[in-house]
């Protein structure tokens, strides 16, 4: 009997142990604990045909044939600042003066792609519902939703899919400066609003370079690219039609 009552008594204490146990875990790590908010890019997997984007892998291909390929030529001079005694080779950042869509409409070209991209947007009041102050993002680079508020406005950044920099160097740096603010404010083929430290990472690289992290956009992507290039007959490099080509291969077949 008094092995019985000792048994029931370590069985009492070993419930009771546990179960303190598991009430410390639970307060150690609440089960409710909010997602990080981070914008930090991380690794993406290696797109599928189900999951790569939207663009069929027959219209990229087209799109390739139809792209001016060249080692592109290194033209000098390269300058966005707009200071004083700065090159501003491609006008004023975000002007509103330029004869391309959303161009003298009274809002900035970062204004106009932020209410274009964003979701559930609000207005500074007084500014005819152009200045964006707060919004969501469906990031195309990285895949996740962003909150946007004009106070940590860092957080969005407007890309240019063919980059400045590169355009300038492959060739834009002989245009007229007004095809060059044209080509910068060009909210219908060449700027997507994007996540702020995806958009750093890429910063001037091209596809033979930089592929997003998001495998369900890379098809969208380089076809974003490529109409660019085609549009204002911009070179693309081997190894961008090489990169290119290897995304093709795992777009949607139609």
């Amino acid at each position: 009997m008094k092995s019985a009552t000792a048994r029931a008594t370590a069985t009492v204490v070993a419930v009771i142990i546990a179960a303190l146990v598991w009430g410390v875990q639970e307060i150690a790590a609440p089960a409710d604990e909010p997602a990080s908010t981070s914008s930090a890019p991380t690794a993406a997997p290696t797109p599928s045909a189900s999951d790569a984007g939207g663009v069929a892998g027959a219209e990229l291909e087209a799109l390739l044939g139809r792209a001016r390929i060249s080692s592109a030529p290194d033209l000098v001079g390269y300058d966005r600042d707009c200071g004083r005694g700065d090159g501003c080779v491609f006008g004023p950042a975000w002007t509103d003066d330029h004869d391309g869509p959303g161009g003298h409409d009274g809002c900035d070209t970062r204004n106009n792609v932020l209410q274009r991209d964003l979701r559930d947007t609000t207005f500074r009041p007084g500014t005819h519902d152009c200045v964006v102050v707060s919004g969501t993002l469906q990031d195309p680079y990285t895949g996740r939703v962003i909150t946007f508020s004009k106070a940590a406005a860092a957080r969005v950044q407007i890309d240019h899919v063919y980059p400045l920099a590169a355009a300038y160097r492959r060739g834009a740096g002989a245009w007229p400066l007004s095809e060059r603010i044209d080509f910068a404010n060009d909210i219908d083929q060449n700027l997507w609003a994007v996540d702020g430290s995806a958009n750093a990472s890429k910063g001037d690289r091209t596809p033979g370079e930089w592929m997003p992290i998001n495998g369900a956009i890379r098809c969208d992507y380089a076809a974003r690219f490529l109409r660019v290039a085609i549009a204002y007959d911009l070179p693309i490099t081997p190894a961008d039609r090489e990169s290119i080509e290897l995304v093709a291969r795992d777009c949607p077949a139609t």
